[in-house]
This record gives C-alpha cells, sequence and structure tokens, in this order.
C-alpha cells in the first residue's frame, strides 16, 4: 500500500515529530509532503524517507522566520498534491489537513485545530506586547484563516484527535467528529535511576502559549530554583524576565532530556496543552507533574487540585503522580509547587501513570483507525526479522490485498 504522510513543517524534533516517527513506523514506505524543511533539523528516522516541499521551500526568508508566514500556508499546502498513493494520512495541527489527495482516502491525525486562527490569537499577539496595527491587521486575517479552515475540513474523510479535549476543539471548530488516540510516548527512554535534585523544570517549545512566564514568576514566589529547557521566539523575552533563580538552557538535546526528567524535583506545566508528550515523559522517567487543571493534562496527570491560597479545591485518593492548580496565576501554581514537596508522589505511581501511553498502544489504534476508513482488518501484529518494520506495520505491495474499494472523493481533487 503507498502511503503519503503530510505534517506541516520539519524544522525541528517536537511533539509532532514524534507522532510523524511512529507514523513512519506503521507505514515503512511512505514518503512525507511537507510545507518546508529545514535539513538536519529532524531525526535521522524522519530524514531518511523521501521528503517533497512546497514552494515555501526556496524561500530561505520563510525558512528563518516560518511561523511569521501563516497567511502563505493555505497557498503553499494547496501546491503540495500527494497522488498515485492508496491513502493519505497527515499529521496536522496547522494546515496539514487541507492537502488535496487526488481522491484518494484522507485520515488526519489531528493535534489541534489551527490555535492560531481560533481562540489563541491573543497568547500570540498580547496586548501591550504586540504592536496596535499588527493586532488590527491580525482580526480579518484570523477570520479568513477560520473560514479557510472550517471549509477544508471537508477533505478529510476521518479525523482523528490526539485527545479527548482536541476531539472537542473539531467539534467546535469543524463540525466534525472524531475517534481518539493518544499520541505515542517512547517510555523505555526515561528508564534511568531517579537521582532528584533542587530545581523545577519546564521544557517545550517557548511559544507564548505555553505559558513559560508564569513558571518563571511562580518560581520567584516560592523561591524554588527553576530550570527552562527549548528554544524559541518566546526565548528573548524570557530572558528578559528571568532572576537569578532562572536557568535558560536552550536547546538540549534528547540524552539531556532523560538526565534533565531523572533530576528535576518536579515537571511544572503551566499552559493549557493539547495533550502535552512532554508531562508524559517526566512521568515516565518518575517525575511528579505540576499542571494547569485544563485541557489535555485532565487525560494524563492525576492529582488534587490547589487554588492560589492553598485550599484543596478538589482532591484525589491514593497517592497520585501529580498536583493541578486552578487558576492561571503564579499564586496558583506556587501553592501547588508547595503542596507537592509537602506530600511527594511515589516515583512508582509516575511511572505506572506514563506507561498508559506507549508507543505500541498509539500503533494500535491509528492502525485500527486506517482499517476502518479503508474498510479492511486491522494487520495482526508480527515478529519483525532484523532490519524490517516493527510488530503491525501495515504490509507493503497492492493496496487491494489492504484495502476495499474506495468511493468517488471529488471535493479532495
Amino acid at each position: 500500500m503507498r502511503v503519503a504522510i503530510v505534517h506541516d513543517w520539519l524544522t525541528g524534533m517536537r511533539g509532532g515529530e514524534r507522532v510523524l516517527e511512529a507514523m513512519l513506523d506503521l507505514f515503512p514506505d511512505a514518503e512525507i509532503f511537507t510545507l518546508l524543511h529545514v535539513p538536519g533539523s529532524v531525526s535521522a528516522r524522519i530524514e531518511a524517507r523521501p521528503i517533497h516541499t512546497s514552494p515555501l521551500q526556496r524561500a530561505a526568508f520563510v525558512r528563518r522566520h516560518h511561523r511569521r508566514w501563516l497567511p502563505l500556508f493555505p497557498l503553499a499546502v494547496e501546491a503540495l498534491r500527494p497522488r498515485g498513493f492508496d491513502l493519505v494520512l497527515s499529521s496536522s495541527h496547522c494546515v496539514a489537513k487541507a492537502v488535496r489527495t487526488g481522491g484518494a482516502p484522507h485520515l488526519c491525525y489531528c493535534h489541534t485545530p489551527m490555535r492560531y486562527a481560533w481562540d489563541q490569537l491573543d497568547a500570540y499577539l498580547p496586548p501591550g506586547r504586540a504592536g496596535r496595527l499588527a493586532r488590527l491587521a491580525a482580526a480579518p486575517v484570523a477570520a479568513a484563516l477560520r473560514r479557510w479552515d472550517a471549509a477544508t475540513a471537508r477533505r478529510v474523510d476521518a479525523f482523528v484527535a490526539n485527545s479527548a479535549h482536541v476531539r472537542d476543539r473539531i467539534r467546535r471548530s469543524w463540525g466534525r467528529d472524531a475517534a481518539v488516540v493518544h499520541p505515542p510516548v517512547a517510555v523505555e527512554r526515561f528508564g534511568r535511576a531517579r537521582a532528584p535534585e533542587d530545581f523545577y523544570l519546564v521544557l517545550g517549545a517557548l511559544v507564548p502559549y505555553k505559558r513559560v512566564e508564569l513558571a518563571i514568576r511562580a518560581a520567584a514566589l516560592a523561591r524554588r530554583h527553576l530550570v527552562v529547557a527549548g528554544d524559541g521566539p518566546e526565548l528573548p523575552r524570557l530572558r528578559a524576565i528571568a532572576g537569578p533563580g532562572v536557568s535558560l538552557l536552550g536547546r538540549v538535546s534528547d540524552d539531556d532530556v532523560a538526565a534533565l526528567y531523572a533530576r528535576c524535583r518536579a515537571f511544572l506545566f503551566p499552559g493549557v496543552e493539547d495533550f502535552g508528550i512532554a508531562a508524559v515523559e517526566a512521568l515516565a522517567a518518575g517525575a511528579p507533574v505540576v499542571a494547569r487543571a485544563a485541557g489535555g493534562a485532565l487525560e494524563t496527570v492525576v492529582g488534587p487540585t490547589i487554588s492560589a491560597d492553598g485550599t484543596v479545591v478538589r482532591p484525589a485518593a491514593g497517592a497520585p503522580p501529580g498536583v493541578f492548580f486552578a487558576e492561571p496565576s503564579a499564586e496558583a501554581l506556587a501553592a501547588a509547587m508547595l503542596h507537592l514537596e509537602a506530600a511527594p508522589p511515589a516515583e512508582v505511581a509516575c511511572r505506572a501513570a506514563a506507561a498508559r501511553f506507549a508507543t505500541p498502544r498509539f500503533h494500535e489504534g491509528l492502525s485500527r483507525e486506517v482499517a476502518r476508513l479503508l474498510g479492511a482488518a486491522a494487520p495482526a501484529p508480527v515478529r519483525p526479522r532484523a532490519g524490517t518494520a516493527p510488530a503491525g506495520a501495515w504490509p507493503v505491495g497492492p493496496p487491494e490485498a489492504a484495502a476495499a474499494p474506495r468511493v468517488a472523493r471529488e471535493r479532495s481533487r
């Protein structure tokens, strides 16, 4: 079966790229289509595949600052035309789901509807930090993007959401339903012995909706050391507000990430995330998580909810692996940090919570949804030989062996 995987862009290894790697495990001969690709910015497993790019690839100024050129992305994805494939699988948090497939069945694994256009414009252009003209210009652009985004959702035959939180956003934004398959977490990468030190950790892309500044202010209130690992457009601003108790490491290697999880007192998750792979990675390393009581964290973390004055708003039974803070304030996050220190979660509870999201669960769930779309039986797990695809990989060969006859999909052409 010939498979095309459409991914928004390849400019670094974040949660979406980990999902892409797991998709490539299932479809060993898949080809990748993307708006732009910075060579060397993603893993060797991704770089080894045929990668087809849009006309944006030829514009060096776009590659350097791609997020600034969001209004061009709808035109760019329209220029991607995967042809001759038996299945198109999009991995989309922006525009990948709008690709025209030429009639091939299209399954979209949705990380989120385009957050820049729907409900987080203020996070990217906040009052007081973005110029008045920029905010005035952004409003009609965002409205046009929402109309285009909703219209192109009709090109997708079936949606899979990465969380129940995102499934609800798909319903509100596009009027479509979705199955839920949580993203894969390579929990085996984080099995090293834990040796907690006296610092809290924030890790990920430094973009506005992550609310890293909330963690910086909370650490100052609690008089605790904070380590921030990651890179992104927010880094200069965060450096400007960080006090002496904050260490900004920039981008770190995978080995350093695992070591930071093993050494931190706890992982802070201050934003409202669609799912939040980093929080599950921290749990897999045995580190407890302090998370905002909203979004995808409600599906991955278990624990009591603490208000800004330290009151337990919602208790949790047993020895849960984390703590929630109720209000999106530095005071509430600081109170949750101190609550966790008073009753630190057990390492075994943290690791057990992460095991629910191991990569084989993702492979099983995505295979089931592909089979449902194609009208075929899901592939039976097989014992792989050395150098072959992993267990459960879809067969390569004539598509009729894996797919039932398809109806015409003129709307995707």
